[in-house]
């Protein structure tokens, strides 16, 4: 495996350098100049208010907007001047988890036949992947005896956690999950945020978490990059950055988060 440099002694898997992205009609200029780098088994959480380009970071990432300029690097291989079959293979390797856990699984489905598509799309039999798809509900901590129930049998949390066995079906060397605890309660986040940490543990998850929850953020981040429209005002360890932030931006989200110390409810 090709990961070029390392971050704090750990191999890089993913770089990224000066990348410009517009959208729009007309055109407008979203993110500007962002670098970023992810080494194996970190996870990096991406922070800032809405409309400030996480989401747009996110997408950017798993190909789903094409920058304007810039570089991404994953693994050692160029992603934006990749083949077809090195972007096919790009896909599987870079998952996406999408915020929205009702509309992200097909409801005419069965759990099963999700993650068995996803294993194998051309021969998406649940007969045929039955023991992979088991091992991957209970990684998940989903009971085994629910593969023919459909998403809408089953809670927010839960449907959360089936979207992540279906992004580790195809044993991906890099996770983006975009806002994916926003739409739960507080509890459910912790169960999600549990399973992350434990799978970081226990598969060496690599993980960029993107959020605008800094405790959520605090909560299972490596390092962490503070965007402010579309720009990087700041990154670092999760400990530098909300121990001692040095851009004034960043020190506003952390006072004025719920317990930090501008936060009011007037």
């Amino acid at each position: 495996m090709n990961t070029g440099a390392s971050v704090d002694g750990h191999p890089r898997l993913l770089e990224v350098d000066a990348l410009d992205v517009h959208l729009g009609t007309p055109r407008r200029h979203i993110l500007k100049d962002v670098g970023l780098a992810v080494a194996a088994g970190e996870t990096v959480g991406l922070v800032g208010e809405s409309g400030s380009g996480k989401s747009t970071l996110a997408k950017t990432l798993v190909g789903v907007h094409r920058p304007t300029s810039g570089s991404i690097h994953f693994d050692g291989r160029d992603c934006l001047r990749a083949g077809s079959k090195d972007r096919a293979r790009l896909r599987r390797e870079i998952q996406y988890i999408p915020q929205d856990p009702y509309s992200s699984l097909d409801p005419r489905r069965t759990i099963g036949e999700i993650i068995a598509e996803a294993l194998d799309p051309r021969r998406a039999r649940v007969s045929r992947h039955r023991q992979r798809i088991l091992e991957l509900l209970e990684l998940v901590r989903i009971d085994g005896s629910s593969l023919d129930r459909r998403p809408s049998e089953f809670s927010g949390g839960q449907r959360q956690r089936i979207a992540i066995a279906r992004a580790l079906a195809v044993e991906p060397s890099l996770i983006v999950a975009d806002e994916i605890t926003s739409a739960l309660d507080l509890s459910t986040q912790a169960e999600v945020l549990n399973l992350l940490a434990d799978l970081k543990r226990s598969i060496g998850l690599t993980l960029i978490f993107v959020s605008h929850d800094l405790a959520v953020v605090r909560s299972i981040s490596d390092s962490v990059l503070v965007l402010l429209h579309g720009e990087v005002v700041e990154s670092g360890s999760a400990r530098e950055i909300f121990d001692a932030p040095t851009a004034p931006y960043t020190r506003m989200l952390i006072d004025s988060a719920p317990g930090g110390p501008g936060f009011s409810l007037d």
